[in-house]
């Protein structure tokens, strides 16, 4: 399936700045709010359905013998048309 990125930004940020963004989409995750990503003129809206597919993943990118890069990734996925699919009865 073919990836198509809708927004992408990379910027150094304190150990500070990036727990209050986290803080930020971790409380529009719980509000069930839509989630607004923005840097300089870009921005993407989403709206995760009430359950997404969670990963967190620790790597090292570099030499096996010598100093490289260590990097923490979280990424939330889910279908595209999504619903929540809440189970109901008229």
């Amino acid at each position: 399936m073919p990836e198509k990125t809708l927004f992408e930004s990379e910027q150094l940020m304190s150990r500070d700045a990036v727990a209050e963004y986290l803080r930020t989409l971790a409380d529009s995750l719980d509000a069930g709010s839509d989630v607004t990503l923005r840097a300089g003129d870009q921005s993407v809206t989403l709206t995760p359905p009430g359950e997404v597919e969670f990963e967190v993943k620790a790597e090292h990118e570099g030499p096996a013998d010598g100093d490289g890069e260590l990097s923490i990734e979280v990424e939330l996925e889910w279908p595209e048309n999504a619903t929540d699919g809440t189970l109901s009865i008229e």
